[in-house]
C-alpha cells in the first residue's frame, strides 16, 4: 500500500462501510476512522485484502491522507457533523476538502460552508442516494459547493457513482447548500412515490388479492412504463415469506411508518416559498397518521363507514390503478421539480433540472424509466414553467385522468383512504382550472379584514374595497 491514502472517511455505519468499499474497488487507498475503535478494527479485519488504512484518532486519520486531503463524513446529521468538523479544523491545511455525505439540512450546509471557507478550507455538501446497495455498487451523488472543490473530487465521485448509458450519475449541482437541498427534494419525492404505491396496494388488498397476486402485478408493471426501483422492491417485498410462520412478511409488519425528517423539511421549505407540494404533503401526513396506531384502533370501533371491500373486475381495477399511479407519480416529481425551480431562482443556483433528472436515473431510490422523459422535457425547454406542461406529460395526464378519477371515486365510496392519489388529482384539477373559487375567499377577507381585492374588469394591480353590510348577531 501507499504511505498516504487518496481519500478518508469518518463514520463506519452501513452507508459509510459500503462507500469505503466502493471507493477502494475503484483503485483508491482509503483511510477510515470511527468513534469506536473496535468498529474500525473489525471492518478492516473483515476486508484484509483491501487497500484500507485503519486509524484510531482524528489526528492519525488526518496525517494518513495525501494533500489536498479529501475527508468524507458519514455521521448522523445535526450536532454530530459540527462536532467532527470541530475536531478536524486544527488538523487540516488550507484547501483541504471536507465532504458531508449525510442527510444534512441545506441551511446547515450553507452555514458550514461559510464557516470552513472563512478558515481557508473547502466544503462540499453531497447528497448520496441509493441505500447500502447503492453505496456499495454505485449511488446517485448530488454534490454542492465551489466548482473548484467539485473538480478536485470529480475523479472519485465519477468513479463510484452509478452509470446509465455510460454516464455517471453525479454532477456539480450548484454552490453552497444546493447539493443537500436537491437531496432533500429527492427524499420528498420519494415520500410521495412510496405512499402512492402503498395506496395501490390498499386497493388491491380491498379487492381480495393475495400478496403473491399483488407481487405478480408489480413485477409486470416493472417491465413496462412504471419500471422503477420502488416498484421492483415492492414486488419482492410482497413475495417475501416469514420463515417462522410461513405467512407473507408484509402481513406481519406493524402499520406504523417511520421518517427521518427530510419529508417534513420539504414541506416547510415549500410553505416558506409558497409552492404547492400536495402529493408530498399527503404522504408525510399519511406517515404521521400511521404512527397514531392506538388512536386509530380506538376510532375503528366508534366511527362508522363503508366496508373496505371491492367487488370489482380485478383486471379492470389493475389497469385503472396503473394509470392512476402513473399520473400521480408524475405529480410527485413535478411538484418537487417546481419547488427546486423556485428555490434555484431565489438563491441564484442555476439548477439544471434536466441534468438532475438525468443523474436520478441510476443508483438512487427514486430512479425510474420515465426520468428519461423528464430529462428530455427540460433539455427541449430549459425554461419549462411546469413539468405537467411538457408535451409527453401533458398527453399522459390527459389520457390517464379518467381512470385516475374512477380510482379516487371508487376508494372514497368504499372508505379506502388514498390521500396521495386524491391530493394529486386535486392538484391537477386546480392547476388546469382557469377560475378558482378564490374570488369568494377574497370577498371574505375583504369583508372581515378590509384586505382589498383586484377586479376582473379592471387593470391588474389596482386594489378595491367594498363597504359590506353590517353583520347583526
Amino acid at each position: 500500500m501507499n504511505n498516504l491514502s487518496d481519500f478518508g472517511l469518518i463514520g463506519l455505519a452501513v452507508m459509510g462501510q459500503n462507500l469505503v468499499l466502493n471507493v477502494e474497488s475503484r483503485g483508491f487507498q482509503v483511510s477510515v476512522y470511527n468513534r469506536t475503535g473496535d468498529a474500525t478494527d473489525a471492518f478492516v479485519a473483515a476486508h484484509a485484502d483491501k487497500k484500507l488504512v485503519p486509524t484510531h484518532t482524528v489526528a492519525e486519520f488526518v496525517q494518513s491522507l495525501s494533500k489536498p486531503r479529501r475527508v468524507m463524513l458519514m455521521v448522523k446529521a445535526g450536532a454530530a457533523v459540527d462536532a467532527v468538523i470541530e475536531q478536524l479544523i486544527p488538523l487540516l491545511d488550507a484547501n483541504d476538502i471536507v465532504i458531508d455525505g449525510g442527510n444534512s439540512l441545506f441551511t446547515d450546509t450553507e452555514r458550514r460552508d461559510a464557516w470552513l471557507t472563512a478558515k481557508g478550507f473547502r466544503f462540499i455538501g453531497a447528497g448520496v442516494s441509493g441505500g447500502e446497495e447503492g453505496a456499495r455498487k454505485g449511488p446517485s451523488i448530488m454534490p454542492g459547493g465551489p466548482a473548484s472543490s467539485w473538480e478536485a473530487m470529480r475523479p472519485i465521485f465519477e468513479s463510484i457513482a452509478a452509470k446509465v448509458d455510460g454516464a455517471p450519475c453525479v454532477m456539480h449541482i450548484g454552490p453552497g447548500g444546493a447539493g443537500h437541498y436537491v437531496k432533500m427534494i429527492h427524499n420528498g419525492i420519494e415520500y410521495g412515490d412510496m405512499q402512492l404505491i402503498c395506496e395501490a396496494y390498499s386497493l388491491f388488498k380491498a379487492a381480495g388479492m393475495t400478496a403473491d397476486e399483488m407481487a405478480d402485478v408489480f413485477d409486470a408493471w416493472n417491465e413496462g412504463d412504471l419500471h422503477s426501483y420502488l416498484i421492483q422492491i415492492t414486488g419482492k417485498a410482497l413475495r417475501q415469506r416469514d420463515p417462522e410462520t410461513g405467512q407473507p412478511m408484509v402481513d406481519l409488519i406493524l402499520d406504523k411508518a417511520g421518517q427521518k425528517g427530510t419529508g417534513q423539511w420539504t414541506l416547510m421549505n415549500a410553505a416558506d416559498n409558497a409552492v404547492v407540494v400536495s402529493t408530498i404533503n399527503a404522504a408525510v401526513e399519511a406517515r404521521v397518521l400511521s404512527s397514531m396506531k392506538a388512536l386509530r384502533v380506538a376510532a375503528s370501533s366508534q366511527l362508522s363507514g363503508p366496508e373496505a371491500t371491492l367487488e370489482v373486475d380485478r383486471q379492470q381495477l389493475i389497469a385503472q390503478v396503473h394509470d392512476a399511479l402513473y399520473a400521480s407519480k408524475v405529480l410527485s416529481y413535478a411538484q418537487g421539480l417546481d419547488l427546486m425551480r423556485t428555490m434555484s431562482d431565489k438563491k441564484d443556483w442555476a439548477l439544471d433540472l434536466g441534468g438532475i433528472a438525468s443523474i436520478w436515473r441510476g443508483g438512487c431510490i427514486i430512479r425510474a424509466r420515465f426520468l428519461n422523459h423528464i430529462t428530455e422535457a427540460y433539455r427541449a425547454d430549459p425554461t419549462l414553467p411546469h413539468l405537467m406542461l411538457a408535451p409527453f406529460f401533458k398527453n399522459l395526464l390527459n389520457t390517464n385522468q379518467q381512470a385516475w378519477r374512477e380510482v379516487v371515486a371508487l376508494a372514497a365510496s368504499h372508505g379506502i383512504p388514498v390521500p396521495a392519489f386524491s391530493a394529486s388529482l386535486s392538484y391537477f384539477d386546480s392547476l388546469r382550472t382557469e377560475r378558482l373559487s378564490a374570488n369568494l375567499l377574497q370577498a371574505q377577507r375583504d369583508f372581515f379584514g378590509a384586505h382589498t381585492y383586484e377586479r376582473v374588469d379592471k387593470p391588474a394591480g389596482q386594489w378595491f374595497h367594498t363597504a359590506w353590510p353590517e353583520v347583526i348577531e
